[in-house]
């Protein structure tokens, strides 16, 4: 990469802590054009390695390569946004670039990839088919993107978001999907923390991890029936341990994982 490539090209312009060491950041382009996407996509952040550290973040080993630390990170925005992109991003503490990302504040600079990519979207899935999108931590963000820019309420297929978390501070997104979820009929948000021995409040929602709300059949008593392959397709996204569990959990419901050259119901992106 060129230095004039590796130049600051976008700037933050707004920053929301969510919970210690998980925020949600907007970056704009400076004097250029953002490209069209398609909501599940992914865009490439960077910063130099000279960059200041988020406190919670552990010591580096050893000093990093001077030059650019380059990440991909899912879009959070709708694609119908053209002046901003929005990303849901937790301080990874052994992480090279999140721990940078997390110092930003508004008007820092950054560098921002030219190029849009991703294969994590809903071109794959049935225009007739429910969608049941199932997520771990910032694995939400995509999500987010499919249904600020799809979700309508005269739709008649139906959406849900399955959403788990160690804490209920680290639900992003909460209040929106709430809202979303009393806006639009044929939305349903459910969500599952793992450690609710912790909460200064009661917690009186699921327990336990994102998967169990699948095998629990909650999703199927908010719906009315249990989805099956004929009608549903399923996209998870975060945790590969949790992918891999629910890929097995969805085999046992008959679901397959999809490829360009067999076609299946299950759609994949792991994080890390």
């Amino acid at each position: 990469m060129g230095t004039q490539d590796a130049a600051p090209n976008a700037v933050v312009t707004q920053k929301t802590e969510v919970s210690p060491g998980l925020f949600i950041i907007r970056v704009s382009p400076a004097g250029w054009p953002l490209p069209q996407f398609k909501p599940g996509q992914f865009a490439v952040l960077g910063l130099p390695s000279t960059a200041p550290r988020h406190p919670l973040a552990d010591p580096e080993d050893t000093p990093p390569k001077p030059g650019l630390i380059r990440r991909a990170y899912s879009i959070a925005s709708s694609s119908r946004e053209n002046e901003y992109l929005e990303f849901y991003v937790t301080v990874v503490r052994s992480g090279a670039l999140t721990p940078r990302l997390g110092m930003l504040a508004i008007g820092d600079r950054l560098w921002l990839g030219p190029k849009i990519s991703g294969l994590f979207t809903f071109d794959d899935a049935p225009g007739h088919a429910n969608l049941v999108m199932i997520a771990t931590g910032t694995g939400l963000a995509p999500y987010m993107s499919m249904l600020r820019s799809s979700l309508d309420r005269t739709t008649p297929r139906r959406f849900a978001v399955l959403h788990g978390a160690r804490h209920s501070w680290d639900l992003g997104y909460r209040d929106e999907l709430l809202a979303m979820e009393r806006l639009h009929p044929a939305f349903t948000y459910l969500t599952a923390v793992s450690r609710p021995d912790a909460e200064p409040v009661p917690w009186t929602g699921e327990t336990g991890y994102v998967q169990d709300l699948w095998s629990s059949g909650a999703l199927d008593a908010r719906w009315g029936f249990r989805p099956a392959p004929v009608d549903t397709h399923v996209f998870l996204c975060g945790n590969p341990a949790m992918i891999e569990e629910m890929i097995t959990r969805l085999g046992m419901d008959g679901f397959r994982e999809h490829s360009r050259h067999h076609p299946g119901q299950i759609h994949v992106e792991k994080y890390w």
